[in-house]
């Protein structure tokens, strides 16, 4: 798989040069996310913007990367999409499901709002004192 990673303070960019997201590609894919996951990557932007094609072990792929970065982390497609993936992702109403992005500018400015409204959040919990 032809990928490169672009590691930043808050997020990190994973680049896929591959036009095929498909069942050669996806399970390296797969591991490549729970090795970044693992490495506490707190935001991942997964930039499909060369992918003209993906298949359903694609789709897991993606949806794995999507329940990695669940609880408190962000996780983005971002980046043009090629018609047909985001026609796939509309068609399986992952659209509904995915943080979708349209440019990789506009998704690092997303990463930066998440993180502003989770230091808010966190600010606002009340503090608990037991006696």
């Amino acid at each position: 798989m032809k990928y490169s990673v672009d590691k930043q303070e808050k997020y990190t960019i994973l680049r896929l040069d591959e036009e095929n997201l498909n069942a050669l590609v996806a399970p390296v894919l797969k591991s490549e996310l729970v090795i970044l996951s693992n490495e506490g990557i707190r935001n991942l932007i997964l930039d499909l913007s060369g992918v003209k094609f993906v298949d359903s072990s694609g789709l897991s792929a993606i949806l794995t990367g999507n329940r990695l970065w669940s609880e408190g982390k962000s996780f983005i497609i971002g980046g043009a999409l090629q018609p047909s993936v985001k026609r796939l992702f509309e068609i399986s109403r992952l659209d509904t499901v995915l943080n979708l992005i349209p440019s990789l500018d506009e998704a690092v400015d997303f990463v930066f709002m998440e993180e502003i409204e989770r230091e808010l959040n966190a600010s606002e919990e009340p503090d608990i004192e037991f006696e």
